[in-house]
């Protein structure tokens, strides 16, 4: 439900705040006050086109906000979640358009692209002009305004459930049999590439100590000559380091006995002298152990050359390799498994299968009843409007064939389809129709305005005024049932639904009848109507009054909630015009109290 609408340098309009009533809001005024200003400011909330010549002459930008609530559509509100969108039962729409053209939309204050606004703008609110309609004339909906008014979302969400089941399967069985078809191929490989990296047995860390064995071996003769000379110089030759250091350690240790404070600098001489001791012997020990080697040295490199071909292909760490070692072993465990799952999964497909073209079936069967009901209520509304030779077909046909082409659907469609030959493609289908998740029927209301006229689409149809009040009729004979809610609530659709001057080239009873319908609209969801005509304006719940005011900067546009005397003159101006009297407004307050008498109790 649209709660308010607040506009800021849009056009004529400086600023105002429109709060809408749940019933039948109605707004009125003379021609050109800007009554269809307050449509373009809802329509470019919802996504609608932006340009520069929506900002007000004078100012920098143009707002349009746009209060809804919709706290009554789980869906909606599960939609907007999964947009990262917290709503609380209430959403805001913002967009801002700037001189330039360039615009800029909000979601509950999170910066959106205006794509966004264009798909959510269906669920909250429903334009019906004379030239278009954002829901009616799209004939992928029609299917949803016949289920609605049959009944049967139900049993067409059972089926949608049923088909996405079925489909799993059978992308399942495609991947099984896709992996059956090439399993020994597949097998082959990857047993060699197994025994491949079996072949090597590698172990993390294994490279970096070769790749230090292999230095150490390459560079023998260089090491055992650099070691040697060192344990010669510490401890082995003439005038070695560790006899000299090993005297003077000596001599600070009698030093040590005349003076204490000498103790500790000779035991620290002392640790370097034995340290040095033993570092020679160390290095003198690695010298004689180090040995030129260069069968070893060909081994190591060998070894490193089959590590690096599978880190290549692997890597780039041992690591890696092990994992692809485990990866390639669960897979051929898989293959190995994959013929034993085939026979389930074909069950299973040919289960579902069975149930979904049942369902379907029958779906289709209740549709086809439905329509040719919904056809003549839809007919009758319009010559309750003025169309008496009008008609209305409710067209339910099979959906065209066109569906993938997978092993797992071939086999349906060559034996499963309940009859007829099986299709080219291979594709699900029942009865020679494409089995979707919405049955297997494509649905279009066809509208003969005029008595031997064939049959058109709804989108079709030549005069504005004609559509208008097919649209106006298609509402009317949905009534409560074009609100998606739960058995036993009280039903009220979310969006608003915005009649838009629909009353062109009609008066007296049928603009009566018109003002009647949508009155009855309203009783199952919100409506905004801009009329002309007090027949209708004269059902209202809410009545507002769009004004324009010239003054020296400019030409603006306010509106006025009008309620007792001042609603009653508003009713007489309209009946009348400038040549508004006593007369015309007794004719007003005659109207009100007419319409009043005829409401439902």
């Amino acid at each position: 439900m649209l709660v308010a609408l607040r506009v800021q340098n849009f056009v004529l309009i400086e600023a105002l705040e429109l709060r809408l009533e749940p019933g039948n809001n109605v707004l009125t005024g003379e021609t050109g006050a800007g009554k269809s200003i307050v449509i373009g400011a809802l329509s470019l909330v919802l996504g609608g086109r932006a340009s520069s010549d929506a900002v007000r002459p004078g100012a920098s930008e143009a707002e349009v906000e746009a209060l809804f609530d919709v706290s009554g559509s789980e869906s909606l509100q599960a939609e907007l979640s999964a947009r990262g969108i917290a709503t609380d039962g209430e959403l805001v729409v913002r967009r801002v358009v700037q001189q330039n053209g360039r615009s800029r939309a909000y979601l509950n204050g999170r910066l959106c692209a205006v794509g966004e606004l264009a798909e959510l703008a269906p669920e909250l609110a429903d334009i019906v002009s004379q030239h278009e309609s954002v829901a009616l004339a799209d004939a992928r909906r029609h299917i949803d305004y016949l289920d609605r008014y049959a009944r049967l979302t139900a049993e067409r969400a059972a089926l949608g459930l049923c088909v996405g089941e079925l489909h799993a399967v059978l992308d399942e069985l495609d991947a099984v049999l896709a992996m059956e078809r090439g399993r020994a191929e597949r097998e082959a490989f990857l047993r060699y590439q197994l025994d491949a990296i079996g072949a090597v047995a590698p172990e993390p860390g294994e490279l970096e100590a070769l790749g230090t064995e292999r230095s150490r071996l390459k560079h023998a003769e260089l090491l055992c000559r650099i070691t040697s000379a060192a344990a010669d110089r510490l401890d082995h030759a003439e005038l070695a380091l560790c006899d000299e250091l090993g005297r003077l350690a000596s001599e600070l240790g009698k030093a040590a006995d005349l003076d204490p404070t000498l103790a500790e600098p000779a035991r620290r001489l002392e640790e370097s002298w034995l340290g040095l001791r033993e570092l020679a012997r160390e290095l003198a020990h690695y010298a004689e152990r180090l040995e030129v080697d260069p069968a070893r040295l060909e081994e190591v490199q060998e070894r490193m050359y089959r590590l690096e071909a599978l880190l290549r292909q692997h890597g780039p760490r041992v690591e890696d390799v092990l994992a692809a070692r485990a990866r390639l072993a669960g897979e051929l465990d898989a293959l190995a498994g994959a013929r034993s799952r085939i026979p389930d999964l074909e069950r299973r497909r040919d289960e579902l299968y069975a149930v979904a073209a049942e369902r379907a079936r029958s779906l289709s069967a209740a549709r086809r009843r439905a329509a040719t009901d919904l056809g003549a209520v839809i007919t009758a509304e319009l010559a309750a409007l003025g169309m008496g030779t009008a008609r209305v077909n409710v067209e339910v046909v099979p959906v065209a064939a066109g569906a993938r082409h997978t092993p797992a659907r071939e086999a349906l469609a060559g034996g499963a389809t309940g009859g007829g030959a099986p299709t080219e493609r291979g594709e699900l289908a029942v009865d020679g129709a494409r089995l979707g998740r919405d049955g297997i029927d494509q649905v279009q209301f066809l509208i003969a305005p005029n008595k031997g006229s064939p049959p058109r689409p709804l989108g079709k149809i030549a005069s504005g005024g004609e559509l208008s009040r097919a649209l106006l009729a298609i509402k009317r004979a949905l009534g409560g049932y074009d609100c998606a809610v739960e058995p036993g609530a009280a039903r009220r659709a979310i969006g608003v639904q915005v009649f838009d001057e629909i009353d062109t080239g009609v008066g007296g009873a049928t603009a009566d009848r018109i003002g009647r319908s949508i009155a009855d609209i309203a009783r199952h969801r919100q409506v905004l109507c801009i009329t002309h005509l007090a027949p209708i304006a004269a059902y209202a719940d809410a009545h507002f009054v769009v004004q324009k005011h010239d003054a020296d900067d400019g030409t603006t546009s306010a509106i006025t909630r009008v309620e007792g005397k001042a609603r009653v003159g508003e009713l007489a101006r309209m009946l009348a015009g400038d040549k508004a009297s006593t007369a015309t407004e007794r004719a007003a307050r005659e109207l009100l109290q007419a319409v009043r008498a005829s409401a439902p109790a």
